[in-house]
């Protein structure tokens, strides 16, 4: 019986050990998984530079007007998309307050008149005095000065009626010229200072297709430049040549406003969309490689892709330049051969020397 207890009792701490050793083992890594990838051979070709921009027609003259006195806005006829001839009346103020100063000053034009036809009456009376020598020379000089004086006023309150009346003819804004009005900027009862914007009228005349470009293509558009313009609405392309390039950028957009001036004949709608092309021609000499915009991967403000090595099947980071776009490729200049195989899908979820299965190839 003892034999048999000690037996057993040797069985179980074998079985302990034996449990214990198990436990302490480390689990066996799992693999990585091996993800299937779309890849793309590339391969260098000439290149054509061919770019598009969206634009807008829009008058060579374009006038902001405003009144020139501030007021109550009591009516303003004009209407945007309205035809308009030259004279006509865009937007009235209150003129009562500028028509009482302007009564009052050519009440007091009047006074000044007065008073200058007594003083030149009452000068040449004593000039007649004094030629009989009734006077002396120092009365007539006085009447002299007083008549002068006279004068001086009667100008001083010529003037200030004539700008009174000026200032109440100012409270009618007309056009300066035959046009399209494309923007109102107040409407009737408002208060509007002087200068504020009221109407903006598009001059009739040359028109213009303006568009913005981005920095690395301001190059590309100097004055003179010849552009293809073709219209939404119905297709029709014009020839256009750009006239104005801007100088400095804009502070919101960081682009640059070109001006390209369309042909005398040509009357497109003001205002209406359209699409700048420009193609400077076939450079085979300049040899590039195109890609997706999805195969590339930024990090750190650089771009990289993921190249597969077909005999171990493993992917590596490639840093790439890229120097432009065009249309939904990236055109690369360098860290690519011809022959390279690029994956093109899924490249942020990839790590260095991971293994990859080919499930679709782009030639």
């Amino acid at each position: 019986m003892l034999y048999a207890l000690k037996s057993s009792s040797r069985w179980l701490s074998a079985v302990c050990v034996v449990t214990v050793l198990a436990a302490c083992g480390k689990n066996p890594a799992p693999q990585e998984p091996v993800r299937a990838v779309k890849v793309l051979t590339v391969g260098e070709s000439g290149s054509s530079m061919d770019f598009e921009f969206s634009g807008e027609v829009r008058a060579r003259v374009e006038s902001t007007l405003g009144f020139r006195v501030a007021g109550k806005l009591l009516s303003r006829p004009a209407e945007i998309g309205q035809r308009v001839k030259p004279g006509a009346l865009l937007a009235q103020l209150d003129p009562q307050d500028y028509r009482v100063t302007a009564d009052a000053a050519a009440a007091q034009l009047v006074a000044a008149q007065s008073n200058r036809e007594v003083a030149g009456a009452d000068f040449k009376r004593y000039q007649d005095l004094y030629a009989q020598g009734f006077i002396s020379v120092a009365e007539l000089q006085r009447r002299e000065a007083a008549y002068i004086s006279a004068q001086a006023q009667w100008k001083q309150a010529q003037a200030q009626s004539s700008v009174q009346g000026n200032q109440s003819g100012y409270t009618r804004l007309l056009a300066d010229g035959a046009g399209i009005v494309t923007s109102v900027d107040a409407s009737a009862g408002q208060v509007v200072a002087p200068g504020q914007p009221v109407v903006r009228l598009a001059l009739d005349g040359p028109r213009d297709v303006v568009f913005s470009v981005a920095e690395d293509k301001l190059g590309l558009l100097k004055t003179g430049t010849r552009v293809k313009v073709r219209q939404w609405v119905d297709g029709q392309v014009l020839e256009a040549v750009v006239r104005d390039v801007s100088a400095s950028a804009d502070s919101v957009t960081r682009s640059f406003l070109v001006k390209a001036a369309l042909p005398k004949d040509a009357q497109p709608v003001l205002g209406s969309t359209v699409t700048v092309h420009l193609l400077l021609g076939d450079v085979s000499d300049v040899k590039t490689i195109k890609l997706p915009t999805s195969a590339l991967r930024m990090e750190a403000g650089a771009a990289s892709v993921w190249v597969l090595d077909p005999s171990t099947m493993t992917v590596k980071a490639q840093a790439v330049q890229v120097n432009t776009a065009d249309g939904n490729d990236a055109v690369v200049t360098s860290g690519l051969q011809n022959g390279d195989q690029v994956v093109l899908s899924g490249v942020h979820v990839l790590t260095p020397g991971q293994k990859v299965s080919v499930f679709g190839a782009v030639k």
